[in-house]
């Protein structure tokens, strides 16, 4: 019962201290296209993950909703843009910093080694990566 208890605690403190990183919350990604959320992972709250809130043009031509039509796996083709989980698995590296996970670009179709890091003007610092080389966007709030 008392190791329940601590565990509990544990949780809790972890997940209050995520909710307070800079990280965590809504930002508008470079051409103001979305808003994603960064908020602790449904399946795992130790976690960061991101969802597409928002987008400046939501609908595609025939007025329905835009899909997710690059996506390798054709199962998936026919989701909205809009709810997609573009970021996730990133784990803590330190104070306002994110590591270790997976950023989606759905322009692509592609998957890339990420990090998050909060920058000291209140932006987020989005990196793309493919072994060595990343390229990096600046999100605002």
């Amino acid at each position: 019962m008392k190791l329940a208890l601590a565990t509990a605690i544990v949780l809790m403190t972890a997940t209050a201290a995520q909710a307070a990183d800079p990280v965590m919350g809504e930002w508008l990604t470079v051409g103001g296209g979305a808003k994603v959320r960064v908020a602790p992972c449904p399946s795992d709250t130790t976690r960061a993950c991101g969802t597409i809130t928002w987008m400046k043009n939501p609908k595609d031509k025939a007025g329905g909703p835009q899909k997710d039509t690059n996506n390798p796996d054709p199962a998936l083709r026919t989701r909205p843009v809009v709810g997609l989980q573009l970021i996730r698995d990133f784990k803590p590296a330190g104070p306002g910093k994110w590591a270790g996970g997976k950023i989606y670009d759905p322009g692509s179709g592609k998957t890339y080694g990420s990090k998050l890091s909060a920058m000291p003007n209140g932006a987020l610092k989005v990196e793309g990566c493919v072994g060595p080389i990343c390229q990096a966007q600046t999100w605002t709030r």
